[in-house]
């Protein structure tokens, strides 16, 4: 099927376009997520569409809400959105939709790390900390850490780029209480998915989860859960440290970004085809490990 960078609903109210993800209501209660084939590398939005790319995230996200669902609520409603549209528009979200709660979302990222990678290393070689984190001597690149790590975020409207913030900071724009339960249930979320990937070939380095509370007050995991995405799937058979391990996730579009004359500032260069391809290989191949 074509390629989606942007959906066209016209039957319902449109809400919001975030980096991938375009929302409309679905009443007053209900939002239809529609995961298109948009790609974000850092904090932008790349100008080429990924073939399939919504389609995994969405069949993804299904897949790890139904696993980890007894850890903590999700949003989803279970109302197929192709019953919440036109006819004409059933093509634009057949497997790349969701129906869910319509929630109020906490204004942080919930970042777990399990691994010493990316902007962890980077600071880890200057300062022996990760988002401030004191951590052993003499870690390698990509070395597994010796329990996985809470380093919240902020949430960075589309173009800007999230800021590491520490757990006091995160408590301060969401409430103590909820701060805590936000870390407790990440790094509970991420303990489980690691045991599983691990058994499935695949090395959960690093994720990102996002909540939501309803009207009583009850936190829930919203948005997507596990995807290439939000994470850094390494393949375990060809893990080791001393490097950045190749991966199932897009950082394979940002390695060939970052070798580009591009000051990482919209607008992006296009991707060539081979790079699309090649991306959205390894975004089916981590659905295929993890889902089958």
């Amino acid at each position: 099927m074509p390629s989606m960078h942007h959906s066209a609903i016209k039957s319902l109210p449109f809400l919001h376009r975030g980096k991938v993800r375009d929302i409309y209501a679905v009443g007053d209660d209900k939002l239809l997520v529609v995961q298109t084939d948009r790609l974000s590398a850092f904090d932008v939005i790349l100008p080429d569409p990924i073939p399939e790319k919504g389609r995994v995230l969405t069949r993804l996200s299904f897949f790890w809400f139904d696993k980890l669902a007894h850890v903590i609520p999700n949003h989803l409603t279970g109302i197929p959105p192709e019953t919440v549209v036109t006819p004409a528009e059933r093509d634009q979200v057949v497997g790349r939709a969701m129906v869910v709660k319509k929630l109020k979302p906490l204004m942080i990222e919930a970042v777990v790390r399990g691994y010493v990678v990316g902007s962890g290393w980077k600071e880890y070689q200057a300062k022996g900390t990760i988002c401030g984190i004191e951590l052993p001597r003499g870690l390698e690149q990509a070395a597994k850490l010796p329990e996985p790590i809470f380093t919240p975020a902020t949430k960075a409207p589309a173009g800007e780029h999230d800021e590491n913030i520490a757990f006091d900071e995160a408590a301060k724009i969401v409430g103590l209480d909820y701060a805590t339960q936000v870390r407790d249930a990440s790094l509970h979320l991420y303990r489980e998915a690691t045991d599983y990937a691990a058994t499935r070939g695949i090395i959960i380095a690093d994720t990102k989860f996002e909540f939501g509370v309803d009207a009583a007050g009850k936190l829930h995991l919203i948005d997507e859960a596990l995807t290439p995405d939000s994470s850094r799937f390494w393949p375990k058979a060809s893990y080791r440290t001393g490097i950045s391990p190749p991966s199932f996730d897009k950082q394979f579009v940002r390695d060939w970004l970052e070798s580009q004359p591009w000051n990482k500032k919209a607008p992006a260069p296009h991707l060539p085809p081979d790079v699309l391809a090649q991306t959205s290989e390894k975004y089916q191949e981590a659905l295929r490990l993890l889902t089958s």
